[in-house]
């Protein structure tokens, strides 16, 4: 293909993808199938890799990857982003009303009631119809320059829909909330609680967090989208009502919240913020209240603003989820992690209908941060089922008394010296034998991924932890027959059947061994890779940094966490009883089959086998398994309701495989 022919191919592609992430990502009405999308994609990747100088920055293929910034510009707001009064009351909502009518000394006003989203304000600046610039909402006057991590978020477009009979504005600002949802928070938590990270305290600071990622990969990894709702400046067309505007954006592309109603009394407004808050749990994303705004544009010019918030619009917020209390102490706990987090100690206090006399204080960081003394009067925050969390000090409300707190050096529950990983905030016991996170390490040790001690489920290590009968990962293989039959529920057969498991357990691959000892940041993937690389267990617990910088896709973060972890004399210590106890690890060259230099990802509910199973088929036959999507993947197998992971491995052209497909390969 010559260059202007590509020219007009890669215009077309472009249109036609954006088209396309449109009807799914705005219209959740796709009409067309994955493998045709990603057919387009490849195409247009294909062609800005053959003629780079075309590529365009709102092209399809920019949304993810641009490069870490250093820092985040500062930009100003051509009309300020002002904040909203708030009522809590229909009372305070009827006397809003009156004052909208005696200023505009009419009766006759209509209001459009939308839902007040608890996320993260925006502003959006499309220049001839293109996604110039992104930015936050700052101070109202100016905010920071957030342009590469909002062109990840797919619901926002990089190029407007022309509307029909209608033209573009040269310059259009959208203001709108970038929001994490419920379920895409959960699951971001889950993530960082594996990993050993701290959490978010609720999916506002989840969405704020990502957004100001200064690496836009990170925020491309978080599933975010936006509700738009607001104009700023807006050149050669003008609206005659807010309803009419948020039409438009809907046919420009953008993501319009669906609870939108015109009210055109106070009892319409009462009626359906009484809707809304009824849904309020059922809607999968975070709402704090409803927003009335008058619908007419000329009528809000009239009424104006007042100090930082406009006349003709107010927040009908519902009932507090924070209150204020004092900080009567702080304690450390200790996760099955190691991680040490600080946790306030509340004067007990009723918050969103339930008593709230804890709230996690994150890490010191945190801490230092917002300046939190034990002795303070402190706003407390409780959205649903989210952890509470100190939000900030009242520092007026100081009297002298009040003391700073400082983290241990040692671990509170087992008394050996923590850590803090150089670049991290989180303080760390790496005792795997701390009674805080013993039971964990002694489930994640005997799981199927790791050394198969069939049938030593929770219950079971809680018993033998809880009765003493084991007080680390290396005393189950000096576990006796007697000791099992003191449990409860522990008959001989059963005993013996655990003995046996244990006793099978004594062989094991050499990544297995390792991702078994449950290293912080050491999966199975990169146990893997650490087996490869040394010879054996001695050579891995006396390497340096240094060396493991050397192991590809082992960067600074991991090396610390190994280092540290081996450094340790009692994780020394109980690695040489488990060996004394009659473990051998088996190393070099095992597994080499016919999947050598495969890595296989599974996803979905297999129907003939489990995933674990089919891991360990992969693995026997010399391939590896990863739970990660990366480029890195040869194969995905998918099962019965397979989820994103499909979605992302299909976009990135990996080698689907269906069940059958995946029993042939290893059978034939």
């Amino acid at each position: 293909m010559d260059r202007e022919n590509a020219e007009n191919r890669l215009e077309e592609l472009r249109r036609e993808i954006e088209y396309h992430n449109h009807r799914y990502y705005v219209l959740d009405d796709p009409v067309i199938s994955d493998a045709e999308y990603d057919a387009l994609m490849r195409e247009l990747q294909d062609l800005e890799g053959q003629y780079p100088d075309l590529v365009s920055s709102s092209s399809p293929t920019q949304r993810v990857g641009a490069q870490p910034l250093d820092e985040f510009d500062t930009v100003p707001h051509a009309v300020p982003m002002l904040s909203l009064a708030n009522a809590m009351t229909a009372e305070e909502v009827l006397d809003f009303d009156r004052r909208v009518k005696k200023i505009l000394n009419t009766e006759d006003v209509d209001y459009a009631m939308e839902v007040k989203i608890d996320g993260l304000a925006v502003e959006l600046v499309y220049i001839n119809g293109e996604f110039t610039l992104g930015s936050t909402r700052g101070d109202g006057f100016f905010g920071e320059d957030v342009t590469q991590n909002l062109r990840t978020i797919n619901a926002i477009p990089m190029r407007l829909i022309p509307a029909p009979g209608s033209v573009l504005p040269d310059r259009l600002e959208v203001r709108g909330e970038v929001y994490m949802g419920r379920k895409e928070f959960q699951a971001l938590n889950k993530k960082r609680e594996e990993a050993g990270e701290p959490l978010f305290a609720n999916p506002r600071n989840a969405a704020s967090g990502s957004i100001r990622q200064l690496d836009p990969r990170i925020t491309a990894g978080r599933k975010l989208s936006i509700f738009c709702y607001a104009p700023g400046q807006i050149s050669n067309i003008r609206f005659q009502t807010h309803v009419e505007f948020l039409d438009h954006l809907k046919q420009w592309g953008f993501r319009v919240n669906p609870f939108i109603k015109l009210c055109r009394s106070i009892d319409d407004i009462i009626s359906h913020y009484s809707y809304i808050k009824g849904l309020r749990e059922q809607i999968p994303y975070e709402i704090d209240g409803t927003v009335i705004k008058v619908n007419r544009i000329d009528y809000q010019e009239q009424l104006g603003a007042v100090s930082r918030s406009p006349r003709w619009a107010i927040a009908f917020k519902f009932e507090a989820r924070e209150e204020t209390t004092i900080v009567e102490d702080i304690e450390v706990s200790v996760g099955r992690t190691g991680a040490l987090t600080p946790v306030a100690i509340l004067k007990p206090v009723m918050i969103g209908g339930a008593e709230v006399s804890r709230a996690t204080l994150h890490n010191e960081d945190e801490i230092q941060r917002k300046d939190i003394m034990i002795g303070d009067t402190v706003m407390v925050s409780r959205a649903g089922d989210v952890i509470p969390e100190v939000v900030r000090v009242i520092k007026e409300e100081r009297r002298g008394h009040e003391r700073p707190f400082s983290m241990p050096v040692q671990c509170p529950v087992c008394g050996e010296d923590v850590v803090r990983p150089p670049g991290e905030a989180i303080r760390r016991c790496v005792n795997i034998n701390c009674p805080a996170q013993i039971k964990g390490s002694i489930e994640h040790f005997s799981s199927k991924r790791a050394m198969d001690i069939d049938g030593l489920g929770t219950k079971l290590v809680e018993q033998l932890v809880d009765k003493k009968v084991i007080s680390d990962v290396s005393d189950l293989y000096y576990l006796k027959k007697e000791e099992l039959l003191g449990l409860e529920r522990m008959a001989e057969r059963s005993a013996q059947n655990i003995l046996d498991a244990i006793d099978a357990s004594r062989r094991r691959p050499f990544a297995r061994f390792i991702y078994g000892l449950g290293i912080r940041h050491v999966g199975e993937h990169i146990s893997g890779l650490l087996a490869e690389r040394f010879k054996d267990i001695r050579g891995l617990t006396k390497t340096d940094a240094e060396t493991l910088l050397k192991v590809p896709e082992i960067g600074p973060e991991v090396a610390s966490s190994i280092v540290s972890f081996f450094k340790d004399t009692k994780n020394r210590e109980t690695i040489g009883r488990i060996l004394a106890g009659g473990v051998t690890i088996e190393y070099g060259a095992q597994g080499k089959g016919k999947l050598d230099g495969t890595l296989f990802l599974f996803t979905g509910t297999l129907k003939d086998m489990s995933r674990d199973e089919a891991r360990q088929k992969v693995e026997e036959l010399g391939g590896k398994t990863t739970n990660a999507v990366s480029r890195n993947v040869t194969h995905l197998v998918a099962g019965e309701e397979a989820g994103s992971k499909l979605d992302k491995a299909k976009k990135i052209g990996i080698k689907i495989l269906s069940e059958i497909e995946f029993l042939h390969t290893i059978l034939h």
